[in-house]
């Protein structure tokens, strides 16, 4: 038995053991020393084969890759089975953990994203002592602390921006060091469509528009984290207007750029997440605005291609500006322990799996290497076998990151939809900026 079993199984037998205790003294004058011992033998395997735990996933992409790790964990922690359950479509992490609190059917582990674990702040458990927290890469527990405690484990970094296919660029005869401005990008999607192919698609989802395109104006502001806040803080208050914001209306121009040579500009809100790997790993397309989460899917249509990597959504004509140069990214994914509804033995078996993701090989491997995600530890020296999580990678190495603004579900859904109507022309700009000034004006825009 490894050190980790050995302290998984001290863990849990010591929760057992001291819920048993109590029983036992009633039985103290009655029950013969070795039928007490045999019982509470028994009583301790029962429970011990009995641990589940749930584990309610936001990441639809690695579902599969998700419930691999789980028996992976299962085969090191006999006693312990993970399930393994999937956000329902279109319902986001913090509505399906509300729905499943409310019907008294709390997961063990929960993925949600950073600006959302207040909310379960009375409901989940302090982490500050764990292990792994002193093996966190420095700024990725940020963001992850509420009341001065630590209640959440980064699963996830992630960034964003313009995936880019070598292959096609390289027919069209585009070099990607040479696209760092608005005009560059545009002048490689009139290269591309003259080789017969489309510039780019775009991804009409929700999530996509409002919690990371739209976000990239945020980011590209300052390289500042206070800067940053405090733009945020100002289009709160009603100091600052978006309308007139340079990075912002920079940003759109890119995506009006975007919209003009997007594969699906007929009819662009049925493009959707689902079939755009498809369109960018066949080679139908050079570029598609999103995040290294969707490499596991667009590997299934690459082929033997891997010439795959990250340019950043240009925001100016002046190649020097910080949002042409750096690439949003952030600790993403969050997860968290429920404190109130699992039993101790539960809670346990949820912390050392997050322990097996953290210090064993196979927890290591399959963060990295199955699910494609870039860890928040600096000890996990597995390597990633994806070309986009080497892309962002690189960036970090280069310290050509911004600061990836993650804010709440309902910015995701209020400016996303906004975003969808803007991007399928049934709004104009001056509406998009109505609607995105309601929201920050709304009082409960956090």
């Amino acid at each position: 038995m490894n050190k980790f079993k050995k302290a998984l199984s001290l863990l849990l037998c010591g929760a057992v053991v001291l819920s048993l205790g109590v029983g036992c003294s009633k039985e103290k004058a009655e029950t013969p020393v070795n039928q007490k011992e045999a019982t509470t033998s028994n009583k301790q395997a029962a429970s011990e084969e009995a641990i589940k735990i749930t584990f309610l996933n936001s990441k639809g992409e690695i579902q599969e890759q998700l419930e691999k790790m789980a028996k992976m964990f299962n085969e090191d922690n006999p006693s312990v089975t993970v399930e393994i359950i999937p956000c329902g479509a279109g319902q986001s992490p913090t509505e399906m953990l509300t729905t499943l609190y409310a019907s008294n059917n709390a997961p063990a582990i929960a993925m949600l994203d950073p600006a959302d674990i207040a909310t379960f702040k009375e409901k989940i458990g302090d982490l500050s002592g764990e292990k792994w927290v002193n093996d966190a890469m420095p700024g990725s527990l940020d963001a992850l602390k509420v009341d001065e405690k630590l209640v959440g484990f980064p699963f996830a970094v992630e960034g964003w921006g313009l995936i880019y296919n070598r292959a096609v660029l390289s027919e069209a005869g585009v070099e990607i060091a040479d696209i760092n401005t608005r005009d560059a990008l545009e002048d490689a999607f009139k290269k591309i469509e003259e080789k017969g192919k489309n510039g780019v698609v775009i991804a009409s989802a929700d999530w996509s528009l409002g919690a990371h395109l739209f976000t990239t104006a945020y980011s590209s502001q300052s390289d500042s984290t206070a800067e940053i806040k405090k733009f945020l803080d100002e289009l709160a208050s009603g100091s600052d207007e978006i309308k007139d914001n340079a990075v912002v209306n920079g940003l759109l121009d890119t995506f009006d750029i975007m919209k003009q040579y997007n594969i699906a500009k007929a009819d662009p809100l049925t493009s959707v997440y689902e079939t755009n790997p498809e369109i960018i790993g066949s080679g139908k397309v050079g570029f598609w605005f999103m995040g290294n989460w969707a490499w596991p899917q667009i590997k299934e249509f690459a082929g033997d291609n891997n010439e795959f990597g990250f340019i950043p959504v240009p925001i100016s004509n002046n190649e020097g500006d910080y949002g042409n140069t750096h690439m949003p990214a952030a600790t993403t994914k969050v997860l968290v322990v429920d404190a109130s509804e699992n039993t101790a033995e539960q809670q346990a078996a949820a912390k050392a799996f997050l322990n097996w993701i953290v210090y064993e090989e196979k927890g290591q491997k399959g963060l990295v290497e199955e699910c494609s995600i870039i860890p928040a530890f600096t000890n996990i020296s597995a390597v990633l076998n994806d070309p986009l999580g080497k892309s962002i990678q690189s960036y970090i190495k280069e310290g050509k990151t911004s600061n990836g603004v993650m804010l709440s579900n309902k910015h995701w859904g209020d400016i996303g939809a906004a975003m969808q109507k803007y991007l399928g022309d049934y709004a104009s700009r001056d509406e998009l900026f109505a609607e995105i000034t309601t929201y920050w004006r709304s009082g409960d825009y956090k």
